[in-house]
């Protein structure tokens, strides 16, 4: 009897897929976006990140506690909604301004490297 074909010879297990692990989300933005004292809008993802001090990174929502506008940026230590003009802390999403009755809710990164993540 003859050996089988060689296309019938099952296929190698254990060959390494392009990338190394498929679970992490793309990063959402690199540390350098985020300027200290400040932080960057996302509005397809609806969050807020922010640096308040270097090397601290906190996410929240983007979404104004008031009537849910998205806010619209991070100027002057505050992250601003468009909207009525309510203002919260880059450092813990308070309301420093109103008519917003509460913080920004917070939202999960996680900081390796260089790479900010969603969590």
């Amino acid at each position: 009897a003859e050996p089988d074909p060689p296309e019938s010879t099952p296929p190698s297990s254990g060959g390494g897929a392009p990338g190394e692990r498929p679970s992490k989300a793309p990063p959402l933005a690199r540390t350098s976006e985020i300027p200290v004292g400040g932080g960057k809008v996302f509005k397809d993802e609806k969050v807020v990140v922010t640096q308040p001090e270097k090397g601290d990174f906190k996410g929240f929502s983007a979404v104004c506690t008031h009537q849910g506008c998205t806010v619209r940026d991070v100027s002057d230590g505050t992250i601003n909604c468009p909207c009525h003009g309510s203002r919260f802390s880059v450092a813990d999403a308070s309301v420093t301004d109103g008519p917003a009755p509460r913080a920004l809710a917070p939202r999960g990164i996680d900081v390796t490297g260089n790479a900010i993540r969603l969590t």
